[in-house]
């Protein structure tokens, strides 16, 4: 049996004018054990939005109540499973969700403060009430205040966000496709990613009661993110990475390498931030999409987070700090493990762009380019497109490719591509991708599911209850035969060139240069396949195209790409005799073959 209760914890720090609620609802379940031995326990804590309007997991599970109004039904297994084992978990509606008072700001000060209040309260420094509006006080004296967040997408986010605050009592947090900068989630550097602003993402978590009161906050929201893509307080407000220096507590990065909705950018550029601020981190990289890892390595994803929670929470020595930092899933349901990420041999290589025999079918390779390709904007067409047409001359892509390698190339990290381009017309995007050319057998990312297919049986994990089963739909992985992989990807609004915050209008006829960010991967093309870089103008799952059809010519000579390759340059021998990296046989295009398309180029 355990204790199951509702309070509300008021906020020390009170901003109308973001909505944060007057007190911020706060269901809890725990041990009676514990308590009746004299023992504080520490706290599991997922902070959301989603625990009315939509659920959470892949059962979309929803937060239930008895007639009284007491909680009945935790979604997820964090309950059922930890509970028994001596923790307590607490689900906190945010503002303007759920029992929620204020309204939901997505990602500001109201969401972050709230869920940061609760960490206060468990530590002391907060005050709880039994009741929305009584004066009755509810004291934490049952937990020792050691505090770890866990969430998916928004709730993920929330953690990086109060992790970022550096409040005392939180030791550690484990986001699973989460976001480290609100921007990033909506643009990049100026072209849009998502069909509407955080206006709508507001809308469709808030109660209806919320709904009806917070048209004043829905209007900040929309006046201070733009359509332009311009970089504005109400981003810097909601970009966690520069205060991750602030960071306190450990951190657990779950991601998949192939989130079209949370894009792996998020979790590269936050990581790095973590590195340089000495924080103690781990990672898990799979080859899906938007997915928990409780639905694509169950079993092994439950023993690790225990162990993890043992560790940072408990203080067990069971050793899981000194274990390797990362595991990559490198084909369906294989893993493996690196002592750090990305690993220590990682080094940043410069490749470069050149003529080959056909227009827009050039090479890949470390000597500089001369001349110039052409292409101009088709907004029919994306990543797919061009990648299904690499060794074609097409009109609306340049295409890169090396020979065949010798041996495999694992790329491990963040790249950049920069282009110098010469545009037509007042307006233009660029978009460009890296390419695994070869035969292989992946998760069906771009399935409805991202790479998982649902069971009708299954496992259960921890007690049950007869309002809240520990028993979820087992998982295998959703595979598809491909004959490439595109496996980093990045987008700009050309505009941006001068300032990536803010755009302006080109002049038709003057060369500009730009630096385009591709997302973190960690990737190894196989020995054989070949590596591709394409160059193209809007991808058509860029929500806004620009609003000129422009033809860009791209100066090969002052177009080159910054990857992150593990062994560096010596790593790159297209030559199998090759012993220095002035023999590698690098540069050339391989003969022409059928293609068939990966799964890919969808915005969730």
């Amino acid at each position: 049996p355990a204790f199951r209760l509702s309070l509300w914890v008021h906020p020390r720090t009170a901003a109308p004018a973001h909505g944060t609620p007057a007190r911020c609802p706060v269901d809890i379940v725990r041990p009676r054990e514990p308590a009746a031995r004299g023992r504080k326990i520490p706290v599991i804590m997922d902070a959301s939005p989603y625990y009315a309007c939509c659920g959470r997991g892949n059962e979309s599970q929803k937060k239930t109540y008895d007639a009284q109004g007491n909680p009945v039904q935790f979604p997820l297994y964090y309950d059922n499973y930890f509970v028994p084992r001596g923790y307590a978990f607490v689900a906190v509606d945010l503002a303007g969700t759920n029992r929620s008072d204020g309204c939901v700001d997505v990602g500001g000060r109201s969401d972050v403060q709230s869920a940061k209040a609760v960490v206060d309260w468990l530590n002391g420094r907060a005050r709880g009430y039994t009741s929305p509006t009584g004066d009755r006080r509810a004291e934490a004296a049952w937990t020792n205040g050691r505090t770890g967040m866990i969430g998916k997408s928004y709730d993920g986010t929330i953690a990086n966000g109060v992790a970022a605050t550096g409040v005392e009592g939180l030791k550690t947090i484990v986001p699973i496709g989460a976001i480290s900068s609100w921007y990033d989630y909506y643009f990049a550097k100026g072209a849009p990613l998502q069909s509407g602003g955080p206006e709508w993402l507001s809308n469709y978590v808030e109660s209806p009661a919320a709904r009806a009161r917070c048209g004043q906050v829905q209007q900040r929201l929309i006046d201070g993110a733009p359509r332009t893509g311009d970089w504005t307080p109400l981003w810097t407000e909601r970009d966690h990475v520069p205060a991750a220096r602030n960071v306190k507590a450990s951190v657990f990065v779950v991601h998949g390498l192939q989130d079209l909705n949370v894009r792996t950018k998020h979790f590269g550029q936050w990581w790095d931030a973590l590195a340089d601020a000495g924080v103690e981190r781990k990672i898990w990289l799979s080859q899906a999409g938007h997915v928990d890892p409780f639905d694509f390595r169950r079993a092994d994803w439950v023993r690790t987070l225990h162990r993890w929670f043992d560790h940072e929470l408990l203080g067990y020595r069971n050793g899981i700090d000194r274990e390797p930092m990362a595991d990559i899933e490198r084909a369906p349901d294989r893993w493996t493990t690196d002592r750090t990420w990305p690993p220590r041999a990682t080094d940043t290589t410069t490749l470069r762009p050149a003529k080959g025999a056909a227009p827009g079918v050039g090479t890949l390779g470390t000597r500089p380019g001369k001349g110039s390709e052409t292409f101009t904007d088709d907004r029919s067409l994306g990543e797919t497109d061009w990648a299904a047409t690499i060794d074609s001359s097409t009109p609306a892509k340049a295409g890169f490719t090396t020979r065949p390698l010798a041996r495999d190339l694992r790329l491990s990290g963040s790249s950049k591509v920069t282009v110098t381009v010469t545009p037509s017309a007042r307006t233009a995007h660029l978009s460009a991708v890296l390419v695994d050319l070869g035969p292989d057998t992946i998760r069906d990312y771009a399935d409805d599911d991202e790479g998982i297919t649902t069971l009708p049986d299954r496992t259960c994990w921890g007690a049950s209850t007869s309002g809240d089963s520990s028993c979820f739909q087992r998982t295998v992985a959703r595979t598809a035969a491909v004959d490439y992989t595109i496996f980093s990807r990045g987008w700009a609004d050309l505009g941006t060139y001068a300032d990536e915050h803010h755009g302006r209008p080109l002049t038709p006829g003057e060369p500009v240069t730009l630096t385009l960010d591709l997302a973190a991967s960690d990737h190894v093309v196989p020995k054989g396949h070949r590596l591709a870089l394409i160059i193209g103008g809007t991808d058509k799952n860029l929500i806004t195209p620009p609003a000129d059809t422009p033809t860009l010519k791209l100066d090969l000579a002052r177009t080159y790409a910054k990857l992150p390759l593990v062994g560096g340059l010596k790593a790159l021998a297209t030559d199998p005799h090759a012993t220095a990296p002035r023999e590698s046989r690098l540069d050339g295009v391989a003969p022409a073959r059928p293609l068939k398309p990966v799964p890919g180029g969808r915005t969730s």
